[in-house]
């Protein structure tokens, strides 16, 4: 039976939120962080403010000046945004499903900065979201075992069986983890990898590539920083997949001259997007 768009949203919304309860559990609450009670400060009393610098204002830092996008987006960091408002984000910050829901309603941009770019950290940077419709279901269940065998943590969003269903649904479900950065990276089969590989591209954010053989998992890392994979299971038998998921996830990214054309590839995707 074909999941409705509901139960696909659901679904990843459980995810995201599994994820993000063991992200706590790894890292101290925000509590930990609380600053202590004030008590009598011992520092001697701040000299007074040279001439033609404003009281309280630190030096090195023009007045007006916008606070570093966040990475952690929350629904208490909406609160205080008016309708219609915006908020700067990092490219692959983590919006928790309260956050998102919450932007929605009350139409919040929240406006991704290219410039503060962060890498996954925690439980995400080796976590690895995947995904298969019918068609790549027996890959998937091979690919699992064999990713935590390399060190990464596999997170399935699914399919959970051979009925039936559409990739789209699954595409989506993978892409949307790489893109909130709750995923360092995802991997989706279908039949062919084809149809995978346009559903995930579609969310912003995704660079999805459809690879067959070592030499093009390579290249799609290296030249073009792809950070989802899809594989057709059709195409590609389990030790083949094994060898294209390996150098796929092993390989650097080239930056240099490589860098200048995906950003190209970002300013198409962002003229779209508005």
């Amino acid at each position: 039976m074909t999941p409705s768009e509901t139960e696909v949203r659901a679904l990843v919304r459980e995810i995201l939120t599994r994820l993000e309860k063991q992200a706590g559990q790894a890292a101290p609450a925000p509590e930990a962080y609380a600053r202590p009670a004030p008590g009598p400060d011992p520092r001697p009393p701040a000299p007074a403010p040279a001439p033609g610098r404003a009281p309280g204002r630190a030096p090195g830092r023009a007045p007006g000046r916008a606070p570093a996008p966040r990475r952690l987006i929350t629904a208490d960091d909406l609160a205080a945004i008016p309708a219609g408002g915006s908020l700067d984000i990092a490219p692959n910050a983590i919006i928790t499903p309260l956050a998102q829901d919450l932007a929605r309603e009350r139409g919040i941009d929240l406006r991704s900065s290219q410039a503060a770019a962060v890498r996954p950290a925690g439980p995400a940077a080796r976590a690895v979201a995947i995904g298969a419709d019918h068609g790549g279901f027996a890959l998937k269940e091979q690919l699992k075992p064999y990713l935590a065998e390399l060190g990464y943590e596999p997170v399935d969003v699914g399919a959970h069986g051979k009925d039936s269903v559409d990739y789209p649904d699954f595409a989506f479900a993978v892409a949307s983890l790489v893109a909130q950065g709750r995923c360092a990276a995802g991997i989706v089969i279908d039949g062919a990898g084809i149809g995978s590989c346009m559903a995930a591209n579609k969310v912003p954010g995704v660079r999805a590539s459809m690879c067959y053989d070592v030499s093009t998992a390579a290249n799609a890392r290296e030249h073009n920083h792809a950070n989802v994979l899809t594989l057709g299971a059709g195409l590609v038998g389990a030790g083949l997949a094994r060898q294209i998921v390996k150098t796929w996830l092993e390989t650097p990214w080239g930056g240099d001259r490589h860098a200048r054309r995906v950003d190209k590839i970002t300013a198409i995707e962002k003229r779209f997007s508005k």
